[in-house]
Formats: C-alpha cells, structure tokens, sequence
C-alpha cells in the first residue's frame, strides 16, 4: 500500500453490494492521497450515521435498498449544503443522471470507469469543482430540454410500461378512460414519440420507468 499523504482525502461509501464495496475502498485506498473513512450498505444507514465533516466526498450508489441514492442525497444536502456527493452506478439513463444532479450530487461516474478517471473524479469534486464525464453531460443537458411529467403522467407510464390497457390504468387509478387518452396524448407529446410502445421504450431506455 502507498505512504498516505499528511491529509488525505476522506471517503465515505455508500453501496449495497459488498464485493463492489470492497473493490471500490481497496481502489481508493491505494491512491497515497486518499483514504476511506466510512462504509454504508444504504441511505437509511449513511442518513443515520452522518456528521458534517465525516468525509471530504461520499460515493453514493443510486440503486438501494429501500431509500434511493436520489433521495439519500437531498437528505444529506438537507443536512449539509456543501457535502460533496458523486453518483457511482452501473446506469446512465437520463432521469437517473438529471435527479440525481439536480438533487445536489457533484458528479455522476459509472461503476466501469477506470480507476484513474474514479480518482481523478474525486480529486476534482473534492477541490470544489463539478466533474461530469463528457457523455453524460450530454444526455444530461438533452434531458434538460424535455418538460418534466406530473405525478399523475408517472403513474399512467409505469402501467403502460406494465402492459396495462387504457381500460385497466383508468381502473387502477380511479379516472376515466378518456383521461387515461388525454394523459397519453400529452406524455406522447413530452417524451416526442409516436405510440405507445415507442413511449414504453424510451419510458425505460430514458430510466423514467425502471423495470425490477
């Protein structure tokens, strides 16, 4: 193991899986100028534990257990204004990225990054600076364009994702089926699709709609 240097960076980790969890602090710890402060296996976990100065920057995984990473970092930021989040997945859909940056975190890395890009990220994030990998700025600033959905037009999409009929999603959640068309025509009209398998895909290729 490298000599750490005389203030290393402190890392907290938030990861539900404990063989990734483990590869990622071996990764940071054998950076000299880095060093692992805490481990947490979900947002509930991390939430409980956290006192402003535990760590220079948190790695937080989106997808968890019970709380999402999402709403784990609007309540780190709740707590903390100036905690420096990186979002750590293996996804990069849209949706995830804009909740996810909008939410507070600094950057967004994907798992399959290497480890010079990982260091490097938090080195950056750590000086104060907001890294996004070029790809991911992209999509995110894309993402940016497309008016948002109302609670109600989530709801329609994740039963049609689902299969449903326009029948079934009016019974499902107690509105007419006319409003169930109205709601689609306008979600087609938002996500710029034709139909309703054309929504369904871009639904989940857009992570809008995550399919478990």
């Amino acid at each position: 193991m490298k000599r750490k240097s005389a203030a290393p960076i402190s890392v907290l980790i938030v990861e539900d899986h404990p063989t990734f969890r483990m590869g990622l602090a071996a990764l940071i710890e054998s950076q000299a100028d880095m060093t692992v402060t805490a481990q947490f296996g979900s947002g509930e976990e991390v939430l409980a534990a956290y006192a402003r100065g535990i760590a220079s920057v948190i790695l937080m995984d989106l997808r968890l257990p019970g709380m999402g990473g999402v709403e784990a970092i609007i309540g780190l930021v709740a707590r903390d204004p100036g905690v420096r989040v990186i979002v750590l997945t293996t996804y990069e859909a849209d949706e995830d990225v804009f909740r996810a940056m909008q939410s507070g975190a600094k950057s967004y890395l994907l798992k399959d990054m290497s480890t010079e890009e990982i260091a490097g990220t938090i080195r950056a994030v750590h000086r104060g600076g907001t890294e996004i990998p070029p790809r991911i700025a992209e999509r995110l600033a894309a993402r940016a364009q497309r008016e948002d959905l109302t609670a109600r037009e989530r709801e329609v999409l994740q039963a049609l994702v689902r299969g449903r009929s326009n029948k079934e999603i009016g019974a499902q959640l107690c509105i007419a089926e006319e409003t169930v068309k109205s709601h689609l025509k306008t979600l087609f009209a938002k996500l710029k699709v034709r139909d309703r398998t054309d929504a369904a895909i871009s639904a989940v290729r857009q992570g809008i709609v995550h399919l478990e």
